[in-house]
């Protein structure tokens, strides 16, 4: 294949995980890139310049292939400002092939410095945003490529609502660097549905997780499996932090502080970090709020993330093929 994705990074598909805490680590990133994709580290996982330094490293020894770091630059008890400062520091230095920014533009967050000094260190900067304002803007900043994350996509999807129907070819036909699909994205069909609307690749998060070397629980892996496209839901609107997870008990929780008027104080206990963390871990899929797409209804096994990406690279071919025939 080729698009600006596989020419900007040198990688053999333009299939990118998008960022995950607690899973998007250096053995997930590795397998991904190693497949020909672009892996994802994210650097959350980490409170320290010496564990993130020591992940990006260890990535390093498991590939050979480039990967991409996010920051997210949102608001949470945990990861400061301080912290963002430290991970951009970090990835300059180590010169890592790309950042995926979420959240708050860099200009904004941390200031135009930090943009030169990442572009001076070779690090594309691709920012996920969920309009065609926020694209213009990181263009406009000196960003070198866009994700254009629509409602369907797990985490934190732009309260603006708008799908990835719409959004792609909207942000693909204002700006003038690369665009990026997220949101909706599992298999060979949305994978050349993305590409047929403009983007230049997709990401993908909630498919990875469902793979052999994903760190989640068996419990979740299958989980996600049985779910279907219209079991999950958006949580933390009323705290402007609006965030697409699968229905279960815990989110049933959460709405239901957010539908008497309870704010950030009432939330924060059941969306901590720390929660998140352990559900991960041991695989209680009610105890925690997991952050999942609509995605969810198209996955049907666990692959190796070489499996996954190959399949739906040739089903993508084959979908594309079909419909060349049709005219």
């Amino acid at each position: 294949m080729k698009t600006a994705i596989t020419e900007m990074f040198g990688i053999k598909y333009p299939i990118i995980c998008g960022a995950m805490m607690w899973l998007c680590k250096p053995t997930l990133c590795a397998a991904v890139s190693n497949a020909g994709g672009m892996g994802n580290l994210t650097a959350g996982n980490y409170s320290t310049e010496e564990e993130l330094r020591d992940a990006i490293r260890q990535t390093r020894k498991l590939t050979g292939k480039p990967f991409m770091v996010n920051v997210t630059i949102l608001p949470s008890v945990h990861i400061t400002a301080e912290h963002h400062k430290m991970y951009l520091k970090v990835c300059a230095e180590e010169k890592v092939a790309g950042l995926e920014i979420s959240g708050t533009p860099l200009d904004k967050a941390v200031g135009k410095e930090f943009i030169e000094i990442l572009k001076k260190a070779g690090v594309k900067l691709f920012h996920k945003v969920g309009s065609v304002r926020h694209a213009v803007h990181a263009e406009k900043a000196g960003y070198d490529g866009i994700y254009a994350a629509g409602i369907e996509e797990g985490g934190h999807p732009l309260n603006d609502d708008v799908t990835t129907m719409i959004l792609t070819p909207r942000i693909a036909e204002t700006v003038k660097i690369p665009v990026v699909t997220v949101g909706g994205v599992a298999d060979g069909r949305t994978f050349a549905a993305a590409l047929a609307l403009g983007a230049q690749g997709v990401m993908m998060a909630t498919r990875f997780v469902a793979t052999k070397e994903c760190e989640a629980h068996d419990n979740i892996k299958h989980e996600i499996i049985k779910r279907q496209e219209f079991e999950t839901t958006l949580i933390c609107k009323s705290i402007g932090l609006q965030g697409r997870a699968i229905k279960n008990k815990l989110a049933e929780e959460v709405l239901a502080v957010e539908s008497t008027g309870g704010g950030l104080e009432k939330l924060i206990p059941l969306i901590a970090g720390e929660r998140i963390k352990q559900a991960w871990e041991f695989g209680d899929v009610d105890s925690a709020p997991m952050m999942m797409g609509q995605s969810v209804g198209l996955v049907k096994d666990i692959p190796t993330c070489k499996e996954l990406i190959e399949r739906i690279v040739s089903e993508a071919k084959s979908d594309i093929e079909r419909v060349k025939n049709i005219f």
